[in-house]
C-alpha cells in the first residue's frame, strides 16, 4: 500500500469517527478540518517542556492554535475507542505483576498477542511522511482479541463501570500518552524527543485558542515526564527485541 492510499484509508476513518463523535459533542468547525488536512493555513508551533519537544498545531488565518483538555468522566474514547495497546518492556513488567502473574512469559502467553501495522511517521531530515511497520507485543483489550482486531477500536476490558481503568497506576503507558504520539530522532549527536497531538477524530477535548494558556501549559508540564519516559521505554523495548521497526520508504 502507498503512502497516499494510506492517508486516503485514515481520512475516511477520522471522517466517520467524528460523525459518531458529533452525536454526542459539538465539534468546531475548523477542529473537524484540521483531522481531516483540509487546512493548508497550518504552522507548525514548536515549545519545548522539559525534555519534550511539542508541536501544536498554529491556524494562521484567524490566528488560533488547537489545544486540548480532558473532558473525563464524562468522556471514556480513550479507554473505548482505542485501535491498540502496544506494551513496552516497562510495560510487561507492571501490567504482569499487576495481574499477580509471577512470571512475565506466562502473562505474555496469557494476556497479549502479536501484531504488525503500518504507522505514518515522520523523516528525521527533512520532516517528509514516511511508513514504518511497527512490530509489537499487545495487550488483549477483549479476553478472545486476535492479530485480526489490531486497528479495530474496541471497548476495553480493565474499563469498570464506573468510567475508570481497574489498572491504573498501572496501565500502559499508551494510555497515559493519550491524546498525544512521540517520536525521538537525532539531534546534535543527541536523542531528543518530541510530540503532537493525535487527531483520530475520537476525542472530543480539542478547542481553538489565541494563546496557549495556563491551562495547556500544566498539561505540557504534566505529560512531558510520561511522554519523555514512554518514548525512552519504547526505544528499550525495540533493542531488546520485544519490538520491532521498519522503515518501508
Amino acid at each position: 500500500m502507498t503512502i497516499s492510499d494510506t492517508c486516503s484509508t485514515e481520512t475516511s476513518l477520522i471522517s466517520l469517527s467524528l460523525d459518531m463523535l458529533s452525536k454526542k459533542w459539538d465539534i468546531d468547525p475548523i477542529v473537524r478540518d484540521l483531522h481531516l488536512g483540509k487546512r493548508n493555513d497550518i504552522r507548525d508551533y514548536q515549545i519545548k517542556v522539559n525534555q519534550v519537544t511539542f508541536h501544536i498545531p498554529y491556524i494562521i488565518d484567524p490566528s488560533l492554535f488547537l489545544l486540548w483538555h480532558c473532558l473525563w468522566p464524562d468522556c471514556h474514547n480513550c479507554c473505548t475507542r482505542q485501535g491498540r495497546l502496544p506494551l513496552t518492556v516497562d510495560d510487561v513488567t507492571k501490567i504482569s505483576n499487576s495481574l499477580g502473574y509471577k512470571n512475565r512469559s506466562e502473562f505474555i502467553k496469557e494476556e497479549t498477542y502479536v501484531a504488525s501495522w503500518d504507522n505514518n511517521s515522520v523523516s528525521n531530515s527533512d520532516r517528509s511522511n514516511l511508513i514504518s511497520t511497527l512490530t509489537m507485543i499487545n495487550l488483549k483489550r477483549k479476553d478472545d482479541e486476535k492479530e485480526d482486531d489490531n486497528g479495530t477500536p474496541l471497548s476495553c476490558r480493565f474499563l469498570n463501570d464506573h468510567g475508570s481503568c481497574t489498572l491504573h497506576p498501572d496501565k500502559p503507558g499508551v494510555c497515559w500518552l493519550y491524546p498525544f504520539f512521540s517520536w525521538s530522532q537525532y539531534e546534535n549527536n543527541q536523542v531528543s524527543v518530541h510530540a503532537s497531538f493525535q487527531l483520530t477524530g475520537d476525542c472530543p477535548g480539542f478547542y481553538l485558542a489565541i494563546d496557549i494558556d495556563g491551562d495547556m501549559r500544566n498539561i505540557l508540564n504534566d505529560y512531558s515526564k510520561k511522554i519523555y519516559d514512554y518514548t525512552m521505554n519504547i526505544n528499550t523495548t525495540i533493542r531488546e527485541g520485544f519490538g520491532r521497526i521498519n522503515l518501508n520508504g
